[in-house]
């Protein structure tokens, strides 16, 4: 029955259903059939709801809408553009290293991508630079945002899986690191063969510091989050909590720019995206249960395990498992229908969950940037203007870094579990 509630759901999908309805209906019918009360469709959904850590979340989201309306995402540009404009790419490096101090404060992909993606092709057009290969640059680094804490995706995978959070959010930043120095690698060799535009000269200390000030606040935001969690001062949803309250002073009393009708905006906003989220997860919530119940995890675990026992065996097949569900499902739907599967067998055979958490969650994002599916694709192509066939061909070169830094991610643990190790 597991096998056909698992078709029923493909089936859907392909037809074209929405996400949340190819997920709940076969849902519905299983407990329909086998007789189960309809009280316990609602109480599968509620007690799915009912997480802490999901609070966090919701904050984020509003931070994120909060820094784009408030104008914290153009100090943080002009900084940037100040500190590393003359580097070989020139806003290109900006738009790189933009991306992971905003990814420090909003914790996901399509909020950076949205936010300061805009900012940011606005500004490489007007200095020359094309339209696709702007979209490009973006897109590539907002992968950057939910591997860097805070990470959204993260929260919801620490939910289903039962791990630590902080140990998950710290476990990103040297993945995330590696990824934006990769990045910018690329960024600088295809400048020096195109020739493209970057600044005249290096910044002055002087000048330096007068475009760091009004920015220092910002960038102090994710330094106090995750000292706050290394410290043991508050938990992730805790320190979701502290950041949006930092925000909004900073944001009202430093920059005073933030105003009731960007509160009230960002609020809509995120009752909208939240809402979006949130009811997938319910759904999912129900979906893995059923899969309980008739024991697919363990069947597919016993099954796995036959294939090999080797760790780095089953994390290659992983990767591939995860990359394929990031090519056609949304990283919290992925995350929640397809970690519960594959994470037991992951962890009988040696694989820190941790570890396994990163590497889920960074091919997922990689799948934001592959048809047919790729959410950021659709949404840059949206802000530049352009088709999809020149954002790709813009992309392709920057593959390259993400595989790479997948393949220290998944063949190198020990530096993905360097940071969390401090707290075991």
């Amino acid at each position: 029955m597991g096998i056909l509630i698992i078709i029923a759901f493909l089936a859907l999908f392909i037809l074209g259903f929405p996400v949340v309805y190819a997920i709940l209906l076969p849902g519905i019918l299983y407990i329909l059939i086998e007789g189960f009360p309809l009280g316990l469709l609602a109480q599968r959904i509620t007690y799915a709801l009912d997480s802490f850590p999901l609070v966090a979340v919701p904050i984020f989201i509003f931070v994120g809408n909060l820094m784009n309306l408030s104008g914290v995402t153009d100090r943080i540009f002009r900084f940037a553009d100040t500190l590393v404009g003359r580097a070989p790419g020139g806003l290109a490096q900006v738009n790189i290293f933009s991306s992971l101090i905003f990814s420090g404060m909003s914790g996901a992909a399509l909020a950076d991508v949205g936010g300061l993606g805009k900012i940011e092709i606005e500004a490489m057009r007007k200095r020359g630079f094309s339209a696709p290969f702007s979209a490009a640059v973006t897109a590539a680094s907002a992968v950057v945002g939910p591997i860097f804490p805070p990470s959204i995706p993260l929260i919801v995978y620490g939910s289903v899986t039962s791990v630590s959070i902080v140990q998950l959010l710290l476990a990103g930043i040297v993945p995330a690191l590696i990824c934006v120095a990769l990045l910018m690698v690329t960024a600088a060799v295809l400048s020096l063969r195109h020739a493209m535009p970057r600044a005249e000269r290096w910044p002055t200390g002087q000048e330096i510091w007068q475009s760091l000030l009004p920015a220092l606040p910002a960038i102090l935001a994710p330094v106090l989050m995750i000292a706050g969690m290394l410290l043991g001062i508050f938990t992730p949803t805790e320190a979701a909590a502290v950041t949006a309250v930092y925000v909004i002073l900073i944001s009202s009393l430093i920059y005073k720019e933030l105003t009731w009708s960007h509160l009230w905006h960002s609020m809509l906003v995120t009752v909208r995206s939240t809402s979006a989220i949130l009811i997938i997860v319910a759904a999912a919530a129900l979906f893995g249960w059923i899969l309980a119940v008739e024991q697919v995890p363990q069947d597919f675990a016993a099954m796995i395990l036959q294939l090999s026992k080797d760790p780095l065996v089953l994390l290659l097949i992983a990767n591939l498992i995860f990359f394929i569900a990031g090519m056609f499902l949304d990283s919290t739907t992925a995350t929640l229908l397809v970690v519960p599967v594959i994470a037991p067998p992951m962890v009988l055979a040696g694989v820190d969950p941790v570890h396994l958490g990163i590497v889920a969650i960074f091919n997922l994002m990689i799948g934001l940037l592959t048809p047919p599916m790729g959410l950021s694709l659709f949404l840059v192509c949206s802000i530049a203007e352009i088709s999809l066939r020149d954002l790709l061909k813009a992309l392709a070169p920057f593959y390259i870094p993400l595989v790479v830094t997948l393949g220290v991610i998944t063949f190198a643990p020990d530096l993905v579990l360097w940071l969390p190790s401090f707290l075991r």
